[in-house]
């Protein structure tokens, strides 16, 4: 992980910096981990929105992505030995309606209550228009990337989980999501490219718990998949942010951390990160970190002023900026 020292600038002047060179690129964000049960179900239910304060930031982006950390369901039992288990009332949906394009569903929670809460999901998002990718009704469908088509671009976004239990994992007739078996994802990141992708983004659900540093497994992963042809690579699940670093001039940020999400007792838990890109036909012309404080309802607040990773085109490492 390489974290540039802090420089004299903020985000925008960055931003700003790297708009001038393009007219009309492609803005995408990515979100880390959104769980809609426990208590931002309860703020949800009772009449509250835990993305309102984030969401003139969301709507300003042309495509935005999550990761959706439970099921969305009614129905479905617990699964055994899992210590923790979410499920969320479909009716929560619809704060992400609007704000919200896609999410992934390579995690390991989407299957805390079965396979039939699994496809209750699928078809709640499917209700609510929120595209889904990173799981399916079979395993040809979980390995479909999300693709996006917008001002000239064609992008290709891939799912993956390599975090227990695998039994949430799609088989050839049965749901579930996509696992992270190496030469599968450098063989989806092929095909995404023969289909014509202009960028392909591998969405990660990796690394351990708490630790604040990627692996080396993560790592060297990370730099492959950059290697085969991704334009950049994303992660989440730790619970906290890991850093970012450049590679072959492309950023690989490890973990966003939550973005929605109660229940921590460890500051790092309550910090987490909305990734921001600007895109055109030659890759990432700039991205941005903006903060996130999470409160105790696991409503995330930004923080001006805070320094993140950020960077534009050509540099060489990671600049620490101030959040405007």
């Amino acid at each position: 992980m390489k974290i540039g020292q802090k420089h004299l600038c903020t985000a925008a002047v960055v931003w700003g910096l790297a708009m001038a060179a393009q007219a009309e690129p492609l803005t995408l964000i990515f979100a880390g981990d959104i769980m809609l049960d426990d208590a931002p179900g309860r703020v949800i239910a009772a009449g509250g929105d835990p993305l309102a304060p984030f969401a003139p930031i969301l709507e300003a982006a042309d495509y935005r992505i999550g990761n959706l950390e439970c099921a969305v369901a009614d129905g479905g039992a617990a699964q055994p030995s899992k210590i923790w288990s979410f499920r969320a009332k479909p009716e929560t949906l619809k704060v992400l309606r609007g704000r919200f394009d896609a999410v992934s569903l390579a995690n390991n929670h989407s299957g805390d209550y079965g396979q039939a809460a699994f496809v209750e999901t699928t078809q709640h998002l499917d209700a609510a228009g929120i595209a889904r990718f990173g799981g399916g009704r079979d395993l040809a469908e979980a390995h479909r990337p999300l693709w996006i088509e917008k001002k000239g671009l064609k992008i290709a976004v891939l799912g993956y989980n390599e975090y227990k239990p695998r039994r949430f994992e799609a088989g050839p007739q049965t749901p579930g999501i996509a696992w992270s078996e190496d030469e599968q994802v450098i063989a989806d990141i092929r095909a995404a490219k023969a289909a014509g992708a202009d960028h392909v983004i591998p969405f990660m659900h990796w690394g351990w718990e708490k630790y604040p540093q990627p692996d080396e497994r993560q790592k060297g992963f990370a730099r492959r998949m950059i290697d085969e042809g991704a334009s950049l690579v994303v992660g989440s699940h730790p619970h906290v942010t890991q850093g970012a670093e450049i590679y072959q001039g492309k950023p690989i940020v490890y973990s966003l951390g939550n973005f929605v999400f109660d229940g921590f007792d460890y500051t790092n838990a309550q910090r987490g990160w909305l990734l921001r890109l600007k895109f055109d036909r030659d890759g990432v012309l700039a991205w941005e970190t903006l903060a996130a404080q999470i409160d105790d309802d696991g409503t995330p607040w930004p923080r001006p002023g805070a320094f993140t990773p950020c960077g534009r085109r050509g540099d060489d490492k990671v600049l620490d900026c101030a959040n405007p």
